[in-house]
């Protein structure tokens, strides 16, 4: 759950509590196969990969997006999210460690609310990009 935020001591270039990911497992990607129900073989099928001239089994797109919302929510409640963006720019791989960023670029007023859009990206243990995006939140209700 996500901490109370006093919306004015943001301001624009603030960073958000960054999260961080162990390695990726098989275990991880055959957990949330199962929780997903996305079993596409190639996220944990190594045979499956290979055949199709992988190294090895890619990572869900969208486990990658809920880590993303869950570094939004331990920030913020649930609630205060309004909208989230992402693009996917390179595949994750098993064994991959994420690092999950977000930072304040904008802070207006709309429908009454103080609410701040905030840059989200997600680079792996050798700094390659893997997901970027925004997500607006509301700053207090």
């Amino acid at each position: 759950m996500g901490t109370n935020v006093d919306p004015a001591s943001l301001k624009v270039g603030d960073e958000i509590p960054a999260l961080s990911t162990d390695p990726i497992s098989r275990l991880t990607l055959a957990l949330y196969a199962g929780a997903s129900g996305d079993h596409n073989p190639i996220h944990v099928d190594l045979d499956f990969a290979r055949r199709h001239g992988m190294d090895d089994v890619l990572a869900h797109g969208m486990l990658a997006s809920a880590y993303l919302s869950r570094m939004l929510t331990n920030w913020l409640p649930q609630d205060a999210l309004i909208s989230f963006e992402i693009r996917f720019v390179a595949i994750t791989k098993v064994h991959d460690e994420l690092a999950c960023r977000g930072r304040i670029t904008e802070r207006f007023e709309e429908e009454g609310e103080q609410r701040a859009r905030v840059e989200l990206s997600i680079v792996s243990q050798h700094g390659e990009t893997k997901v970027v995006g925004d997500a607006v939140v509301r700053l207090k209700r």
